[in-house]
């Protein structure tokens, strides 16, 4: 699961258990871990297809139909969306159709996922490139980049941002993860009620001691590894400290489209024997693996709040991150670990290293992470999300809107019979 499905499932589960009922509407992917979840709570699955690019992300197939059974039967009071993609556009036709109060959490920064949508990744030529580049060595990673700036006039990215804006534009208020989003989305032209709530953590599970500074410094980065991450910025600033302390090691825990590169460019920067990849590692293993670690790195340029820096800051790691979107609000520049300036390899390198070099300092910042996790405690989110909850389900008068996708609502129900075979 990624940090959104994360998210949605924390908060279901413990809302359920005080006496809430949830659907839950989300795409196939197998046997998945919303399935397992307890009373009060329905799943009700999606047909879905995936993108060339990135076969991990699920892209539900047109079911509106199936939205219209499901309102019947829930007979829901308010209608959470946590995507802009084609749920999130069923959700919130769904609410305009019947009136239903709607939350929107903005999760992720969509307009920044833009470079799956690219020709050359759609059609896997980016694959191509990286089977060449093995042997041709006269070729390297970052020639990639130059076909990556085809699209310079992020036509792209401005089509993503209109749509996801006017989906959420749509909502009747706004869940913000972090008080840096909320900051971006008014900048993103949103005039909606804005309200911040954590995605929170489980404090009990991720929890950790102040830490003391090992004499072989054992690196850290999580998530999915996908292009968008900037994983490669990691590892060309690991390099750097490598030569800085040789006897430190890098581990980057997670799978995604851009693992095989990162394992070329290894390779290429002679670090190979110093990485570990261990490839995808179920979640309930997490708390278990932040301790055993020094320092937290993330290059990420596009965290709405950054899940795992939270859960490794609550186990007591200092980190280092860049100075984009929500990553400032977790990593406290100066006080339990550095901010640098995005893409900024040296800069990255020699924050890492000057907190390796000195064990007070070290010290001093883990105390600080432990201190800054306290404040996502998730029960007092779930308070947060609970009070929300009530106040927009009081909103018994939305205006109705008939559009001609809303139309697809209303499609008679013999009809709706037949669609439901092509589910």
């Amino acid at each position: 699961m990624d940090g959104v499905a994360i998210s949605m499932r924390n908060f279901a589960d413990l809302l359920a258990k005080r006496g809430h009922t949830f659907a839950i509407c989300c795409p196939k992917y197998g046997e998945g871990d919303f399935d397992s979840l307890g009373d009060g709570i329905r799943v009700e699955r999606f047909r879905s297809g995936y993108l060339p690019s990135y076969p991990d992300i699920k892209v539900v197939l047109p079911s509106p139909t199936k939205i219209k059974r499901i309102i019947k039967e829930f007979e829901p009071d308010l209608v959470h969306i946590h995507t802009p993609g084609l749920l999130g556009l069923y959700g919130i036709n769904a609410t305009e159709k019947y009136g239903i109060p709607t939350i929107g959490t903005y999760h992720t920064l969509m307009s920044e996922q833009e470079m799956y949508l690219s020709f050359y990744r759609l059609l896997k030529l980016d694959k191509l490139f990286l089977r060449v580049s093995k042997s041709n060595k006269k070729l390297k990673m970052k020639d990639l980049g130059k076909i990556e700036k085809f699209d310079k006039f992020n036509i792209r990215k401005k089509i993503i941002l209109k749509i996801s804006n006017n989906i959420y534009e749509r909502c009747d208020l706004i869940i913000s993860p972090s008080h840096l989003i909320e900051k971006q989305l008014r900048e993103f032209g949103l005039k909606t009620k804005i309200a911040v709530i954590s995605n929170g953590l489980d404090l009990t599970s991720f929890k950790g001691s102040i830490k003391q500074l090992g004499s072989a410094p054992k690196l850290l980065h999580v998530g999915r590894i996908s292009y968008e991450k900037n994983c490669d910025v990691i590892l060309n600033s690991f390099k750097l400290i490598h030569d800085e302390i040789p006897d430190s090691t890098l581990t980057i825990i997670g799978d995604g489209p851009a693992l095989p590169s990162l394992k070329v460019q290894a390779q290429n920067l002679g670090v190979e024997n110093f990485v570990t990849f261990t490839g995808f590692i179920k979640r309930e293993q997490l708390p278990e693996e932040y301790p055993k670690y020094d320092l937290f790195l993330t290059a990420s340029t596009m965290e709405t709040q950054g899940l795992v820096i939270l859960e490794s800051v609550a186990c007591g790691l200092p980190a280092v991150g860049v100075d984009s979107f929500a990553i400032p609000e977790l990593i406290h520049d100066g006080k339990n670990g550095y901010i640098a300036k995005p893409f900024d390899i040296k800069g990255i390198a020699e924050k890492a290293i000057s907190i390796l070099k000195d064990p007070v300092l070290y010290e001093k910042f883990s105390k600080e992470s432990l201190k800054i996790s306290k404040s996502h405690e998730m029960n007092s989110c779930v308070d947060k999300m609970e009070e929300v909850y009530k106040t927009i389900a009081s909103v018994k008068n939305k205006k109705k809107r008939n559009t001609l996708i809303n139309m697809l609502f209303s499609l008679p129900d013999p009809l709706d019979q037949f669609l439901r075979y092509f589910e």
